[in-house]
């Protein structure tokens, strides 16, 4: 296990992080000037093996307080306009934090225009949303609130509903101190519990990083090889494996040609595009980590591949012949046998499940 410590200044003063665990003595984290400043017991962030020290923002570092918050709010329907969903209703921990379906679901059952991805380990991400639309966790957390497909609220009609009932308000005092109940605060408190949605010790990483030699078996072994040969299957380029840990992420965009096109040859789903405008970004997607990717059915960004072996069928023949496929993906000679140890190696990716992290007892 890894503990990670950041030394943060806040107006002069310096604060050190220490997330998930209390210190033997609780040092407060100082409170200064401005809105949303994390005050309370801060925690240590433990990174199972396999995975990298934990990016935190100077200006969120984790406390209990927030933490715990944070968790509270995740699972509380009253984010929502008619107080039916919650941010667990798309990111559902039994669903290793995705939900299942094809395409994300609101309020009122309205179907949204893409799959809902797994939360687990996207305190890693460069960005959030599949196209890259959100820079941060805590900006993250605004959209779903205001998006008329999901939770279809405002940021105000939030702030009052929560300010109306008393123990939030406690909370929020312990987490944030006396000041007015602001979804800056909230969205703060949320990216800090997701913050700790970390899952690895994967069989992959005992084999890989712990060098155990029996943790994989050998089908699995295999697949490793041809998930990373470029003469093979060449997966590793997009979901990347380094020295130290894996992410199995790129952490950036791609045309994989799923989703077609219209008869301009223009994706019916432009992604990453409408951030960007760049003529390259038509129909990229951000890359998948392939963490846990066994529980996390369907696929791709529109939920259009039920299964592993549907994914690996695509990617063999080649995908589909379009205007704007990255050029990485090509037609793969691959046999039954190698398919089925991708498949079991894919399999071995799955870690331990966070604790702590499920619907907090009823307050």
């Amino acid at each position: 296990m890894t503990v990670w410590r950041t030394a943060f200044s806040v107006a002069g003063f310096a604060v050190v992080a220490l997330g998930l665990g209390r210190w033997p003595r609780p040092t407060p984290v100082l409170r200064a000037g401005g809105r949303a400043v994390p005050i309370g017991t801060p925690v240590v962030t433990r990174t199972p093996l396999g995975l990298p020290p934990v990016p935190i923002p100077p200006d969120n570092p984790p406390t209990a307080e927030t933490i715990a918050l944070g968790r509270r709010l995740f699972y509380d329907t009253r984010l929502s306009v008619d107080n039916t969903i919650s941010c667990a209703s798309c990111h559902d921990p039994a669903l290793a934090f995705s939900d299942g379906k094809q395409l994300a679901e609101g309020v009122q059952k309205q179907k949204g225009v893409r799959n809902a991805p797994s939360l687990l380990n996207a305190a890693y991400r460069e960005d959030f949303f599949w196209d890259g639309r959100s820079p941060s966790l805590e900006a993250q957390a605004e959209e779903p609130v205001k998006d008329p497909l999901e939770m279809a609220h405002t940021l105000r009609g939030v702030e009052e509903k929560l300010a109306s009932d008393l123990t939030y308000r406690v909370a929020f005092e312990n987490a944030f101190g006396p000041e007015p109940i602001s979804y800056l605060a909230a969205a703060k408190a949320i990216a800090a519990f997701e913050r700790t949605l970390l899952c690895g010790n994967s069989p992959f990483d005992r084999y890989f990083y712990g060098h155990d030699p029996n943790a994989l078996s050998e089908s699995a072994q295999r697949g490793l090889e041809i998930f990373r040969s470029p003469g093979e299957a060449n997966c590793a380029t997009c979901h990347t494996i380094g020295e130290k840990y894996g992410l199995f992420t790129d952490n950036k965009y791609h045309n994989n040609s799923v989703g077609g096109e219209d008869e301009s040859g223009n994706p019916l789903d432009l992604g990453r595009y409408l951030i960007t405008k760049m003529e390259d970004d038509k129909g990229a997607f951000r890359t998948p980590s392939l963490r846990n990717v066994a529980l996390t059915a369907p696929y791709f960004h529109n939920g259009s591949r039920a299964t592993l072996e549907d994914v690996l069928g695509f990617y063999i023949r080649g995908g589909n012949p379009l205007r704007h496929r990255d050029k990485e993906i090509q037609p793969l000679w691959l046999s039954g046998q190698d398919r089925a140890d991708l498949v079991e190696f894919l399999k071995s990716l799955t870690g331990e499940m966070p604790a702590n992290a499920g619907p907090p007892e009823k307050q």
